[in-house]
């Protein structure tokens, strides 16, 4: 119906979005870019961020994983 296919292109997604990568590659730095349009100082990453960015009519949850050493084995999981 047309109310059904109206309501699929116009209502809101949910997507995810993972970031793994080596230490101080810049994944935090692009989060905050993202979700505040502006660089921001940063400290490395213990553990994970999450935050949400909004996109038109998409809502992405971004999950930025540390990238230590003693941090990467923990990477397989979050797939």
């Amino acid at each position: 119906s047309f109310a059904k296919l109206f309501s699929r292109l116009f209502a809101k997604k949910e997507m995810r979005i993972l970031m793994v990568g080596l230490d101080a590659a810049g994944k935090t730095t692009i989060l905050y870019k993202l979700k505040l349009g502006e660089i921001v100082t940063t400290i490395p990453t213990i553990g994970f961020n999450v935050e949400t960015v909004e996109y038109k009519n998409i809502s992405f949850t971004v999950w930025d994983v540390g990238g230590q050493d003693k941090i990467r084995p923990l990477w397989r999981h979050y797939s």
